[in-house]
């Protein structure tokens, strides 16, 4: 059966029943920052780096302060995303590369956001890094739901900012002044961001649309253009030079350029992904279209340490323990804003408990596609308009297939995580209450053990063993 089919099978529209309890299905916008830490945003405590135009989507909407990403690093976090399912089920768990250019494809017959979407009559569109399978493949996002892509299919080449090439749909766009890395003349982010805006310019009649903007910053190389938003930051910082692969005409493929002024790139960097933020919202309201789009904003995963980057300095994770490629919340706790102008309250604030695989019922549930298909994720509409009762996850579940392997659950207030876990159901979990110790500083899982047997148990059932991604010891 094909895919196509299959989506018809799992989704049965409703769109008299949706409508009746919101406005006309809205567009739909998700921006995905790199490795942008829950600290690095003014909303979040950040004072060093200004973000005025994130900052702004909560003033004008709602800010999540419990929202996890779908795992720790890129690749399973779009996944979990993509699926609506977390990392103990979805089909991407881990970063693998597929030669010559590329990631493990997501397979033929998952149902992604994307296909849902289009299949409820939603012009589909994805500007920035994918990472979910090579171009051709059965992962390339134009087989996975998306009408039009831009921007790098592989997340190894998305560590340069000033590639050789991206992907224009599946045709090869060289950036002939970059002279295959000997050059840093065309700063990639800018393009896909220029791509990203033109789409929007082409809205037009009544077709609704969903937006997916997987920008690549910040993440490594903290390399930035030398334009204001650079001049702006340095020198305000101390710096400590980072000396990485630089361009030229031997320049690896996956590399980090040298940075004499890391802090103040890194700052740039955020501060560009802000500018991009304002330009998104600035374009809707040129279009007339900013009344009934949501826009949403969030991370892949938590802080990273690569490249000269400096996640203490800024305190990135916001105080929470860990960065990106650890399961404690600063590497999975991320900063996520939505904004609705008319359907979600001003500067709300909202502690529902929710990770990236909520995401696909909720945008369902929104496009008037009730879901039929068994997933991880519920709808947070409720939870996002004020309006209707929210469901509450029993509990949200990770795993990580790196380090050994890391697994975490949180049930309440209650959170476990379990390291060298690769192949050992039964080894010990550290166990922490986040009500009192959001900063998991004191293991507790001595003083209540039969809490920690039963969130063992928890995590134990919620691993599915995967043939490509065996969480088996090494």
């Amino acid at each position: 059966m094909t895919k196509f089919f299959a989506g018809l099978l799992l989704f049965v529209f409703s769109w008299a029943q949706a409508q009746s309890r919101l406005p006309a299905r809205p567009n739909i916008i998700f921006i995905l920052a790199d490795d942008l830490g829950y600290g690095d945003v003014g909303i979040n405590g950040q004072n060093l780096i200004k973000t005025p135009n994130i900052d702004r989507l909560a003033a004008e909407g709602i800010q999540f302060r419990q929202f996890y990403a779908g795992t720790t690093v890129c690749a399973p976090s779009r996944s979990a995303l993509m699926t609506g399912q977390h990392t103990g089920h979805t089909y991407i768990r881990g970063n693998r590369e597929i030669q010559p250019e590329g990631q493990q494809p997501i397979a033929d017959s998952v149902l992604t956001m994307a296909e849902v979407l289009k299949n409820a009559g939603y012009a589909t569109a994805a500007f920035g890094k994918w990472g979910l399978g090579p171009t051709g493949s059965e992962g390339d996002p134009l087989k996975q739901g998306f009408d039009r892509f831009y921007g790098y299919n592989c997340q190894a080449l998305a560590h340069r900012y000033y590639p050789n090439h991206l992907w224009d749909n599946d045709k090869k766009v060289v950036l002939t002044q970059n002279k295959n890395l000997a050059q840093t003349s065309e700063f990639a982010p800018d393009l896909i961001q220029k791509q990203a805006l033109r789409f929007l310019d082409k809205r037009v009649g009544d077709k609704p649309f969903f937006l997916f903007l997987p920008y690549v910053l910040p993440h490594a190389e903290l390399i930035a253009p030398d334009d204001s938003l650079l001049a702006h930051y340095k020198g305000k910082f101390t710096e400590k030079a980072y000396i990485g692969a630089d361009y030229g005409p031997n320049a690896k493929v996956n590399g980090y350029a040298s940075q004499a002024y890391p802090h103040a790139a890194y700052a740039a960097l955020v501060s560009r992904l802000d500018v991009y933020v304002g330009q998104v919202m600035a374009k809707l309201k040129a279009k007339g279209l900013d009344k009934n789009t949501l826009i949403i904003f969030s991370s892949d995963n938590g802080p990273h340490a690569e490249g000269g980057g400096d996640p203490t300095f800024f305190n990135s994770n916001g105080g929470f323990r860990g960065i990106k490629r650890d399961l404690y919340e600063g590497g999975i706790r991320e900063p996520f804003v939505a904004r609705w102008p008319g359907v979600i309250k001003p500067k709300s604030q909202s502690d529902f408990v929710g990770a990236f695989w909520d995401l696909l019922p909720t945008f369902a549930e929104l496009a008037g596609a009730k879901l039929a298909a068994r997933i991880d994720g519920i709808s947070f509409v409720p939870a996002l308009t004020g309006k209707g009762i929210q469901r509450k996850h029993d509990y949200l579940y990770w795993e990580f297939h790196e380090g050994g392997g890391k697994q975490a659950i949180r049930q309440g207030d209650w959170k476990a995580v379990r390291l060298q876990a690769a192949g050992n159901p039964n080894g010990p979990i550290e166990l922490y209450d986040l009500a009192k110790d959001p900063f998991e500083s004191h293991n507790l899982a001595s003083k209540y053990p039969d809490k920690a047997r039963y969130l063992i148990k928890l995590m134990n059932e919620s691993h599915v063993e995967s043939t490509i991604f065996p969480f088996a010891k090494r």
